[in-house]
């Protein structure tokens, strides 16, 4: 069940985790909005080391606006980034700078 719905605003963590990992830093410690739920699928970071039978972990696509990851963003105020984002680097917030 996700915990997550389409449209809430959620803040990416800073989890310092070694190793691979799909989170990019410009997207850590960042505010954006939930436009999708992706379904469940294996932790990517359990694969990178063989780990292939550990739990399944919920993603969503997440929306950022690009002037809240790059202060000096000379594009469109509207212009959005997405990215794939898995549910344990998430954390609920309230408002945010992004209400599409």
């Amino acid at each position: 069940m996700p915990r997550y719905n389409v449209s809430q605003m959620v803040e990416v963590l800073e989890l310092n985790r070694p190793g691979h990992i799909r989170t990019p830093y410009y997207v850590r410690n960042r505010i954006g909005r939930v436009i999708q739920f992706c379904g469940a699928f294996l932790n990517p970071e359990d694969l990178s080391r063989g780990n292939a039978g550990g739990p399944v972990v919920e993603c969503y696509r997440v929306e950022f606006l690009q002037i809240d990851l790059w202060p000096d963003y000379r594009g469109l105020p509207e212009d959005t980034l997405v990215i794939e984002i898995y549910e344990h680097w998430m954390k609920p917030v309230e408002g945010g700078p992004h209400h599409g």
